[in-house]
C-alpha cells in the first residue's frame, strides 16, 4: 500500500507570522517571540499560525489534499468537496436535508449523496485523509473511534479535526476530561452516552458567546434553573431506554487534547500521533488539529 502524500503542515508557531500580526512584538527575536506566545500570547488568543483559523485551515491545508478523503458528519455544511471525497453521517442525504429544513438551516450546501450511514468499521475503502468538525467530542468510546479512523487511513494518512475548546463555548462550566475518563469509557466499550454525559450536556452548559467566555463571563445558571434541567435530563435519559442520545462526552483545551491523544498513542491503543494542535484564536471557540497514522 502506498504512503499518503499529505500537504505540508504549517508549524504551530511561526515567529515571522506572529511578529507580522502584532506590531508590539515586531522587535522580538524568534526565541523571545516564542516565549511571549507561551507566556502570554496563547492566553490572550493571539494567532501564531495562519491555519489556526478555520477558514485558513480549510483553504491552506484541507483543500490541498488530493487523495481519497472521508468526512465524518458533514450534515449540511461539509468541510470538503470533490470527486475524491466520501461522506459518512447518521442519516442519508434526503433525511439530512429534511432535518436541516426542520431546524431552519440553509440546505443549499447539503451533500447530494451520503456514501455511508453505518459505523466506521464497516467501511472497506481506505483514505489518505479523514476529516471531522465538532464530531470527535461526541464519540462515546474515543479510543475505539481513533482505532477505527486509523484502520481507514493509508500509511502516514491524517485525521484532520476542528474541535470545540471547552473554555470558550457552552461547555465552559464542565470539568475537563482526563485520560482516566477516556480509558474507562474504552474498558466499558461504550456505544451510547452515560447518564453523566447527558446531565452535563443538558443541565451544566451555559451560553455559547465565545467573546463573553474570553472575557471571563461564563454566566452560571441559578440553582433552581439547573434543578429543572437536571430533571429534564433524567427524564430524557430514561425515555431513551438505552438508546443513543447525541451529547458531548469529552471536554478539551488544545493542550489537554494533545496530551490525551498522545497517551492513547503511546499506550499502543491507536496508531494516531498528534503532529499539529493549533491554539484557539480569540474570539473563536474552536481549535484545529492533525493526527497522523504513524508506524511504531
Amino acid at each position: 500500500m502506498t504512503e499518503a502524500a499529505g500537504p505540508d503542515l504549517p508549524p504551530e508557531f511561526d515567529p515571522d507570522y506572529y511578529r507580522g500580526q502584532y506590531p508590539d512584538l515586531a522587535a522580538l527575536s524568534d526565541e523571545a517571540a516564542r516565549q511571549h506566545f507561551l507566556d502570554w500570547g496563547a492566553k490572550e488568543g493571539r494567532v501564531a499560525s495562519p491555519v489556526a483559523l478555520r477558514d485558513a485551515f480549510l483553504s491552506d491545508v484541507l483543500a490541498q489534499v488530493t487523495g481519497p478523503m472521508l468526512e465524518i458528519g458533514p450534515f449540511c455544511r461539509p468541510l470538503v468537496r470533490g470527486d475524491n471525497v466520501r461522506y459518512l453521517d447518521i442519516m442519508d442525504a434526503a433525511a439530512l436535508r429534511a432535518r436541516a429544513e426542520e431546524v431552519g438551516l440553509d440546505t443549499t450546501d447539503c451533500p447530494d449523496e451520503i456514501h455511508y450511514t453505518g459505523n466506521l468499521g464497516e467501511i472497506a475503502e481506505r483514505f489518505d485523509a479523514v476529516v471531522s468538525s465538532h464530531s470527535v467530542e461526541h464519540q462515546p468510546d474515543l479510543v475505539q473511534h481513533l482505532k477505527d479512523v486509523a484502520d481507514l487511513l493509508t500509511p502516514n494518512g491524517r485525521y484532520y479535526l476542528i474541535i470545540p475548546d471547552k473554555r470558550y463555548c457552552f461547555d465552559a462550566l464542565i470539568p475537563e476530561s482526563t485520560i482516566a475518563n477516556v480509558l474507562y469509557a474504552h474498558e466499558q466499550k461504550r456505544t451510547v452516552h452515560t447518564l453523566q454525559s447527558v446531565i452535563e450536556h443538558r443541565a451544566m452548559v451555559t451560553h455559547n458567546d465565545s467573546e463573553m467566555h474570553w472575557n471571563g463571563q461564563h454566566g452560571p445558571f441559578p440553582p433552581d434553573e439547573q434543578a429543572r434541567r437536571v430533571r429534564l435530563a433524567l427524564e430524557e435519559y430514561e425515555a431513551a431506554a438505552g438508546g443513543y442520545l447525541d451529547v458531548h462526552a469529552w471536554y478539551w483545551t488544545p493542550e489537554t487534547f494533545r496530551q490525551t491523544i498522545g497517551v492513547v498513542y503511546h499506550l499502543g491503543l491507536a496508531d494516531l500521533l498528534p503532529v499539529r494542535v493549533y491554539q484557539t484564536p480569540r474570539p473563536r471557540f474552536e481549535f484545529c488539529a492533525v493526527l497522523e497514522k504513524t508506524a511504531r
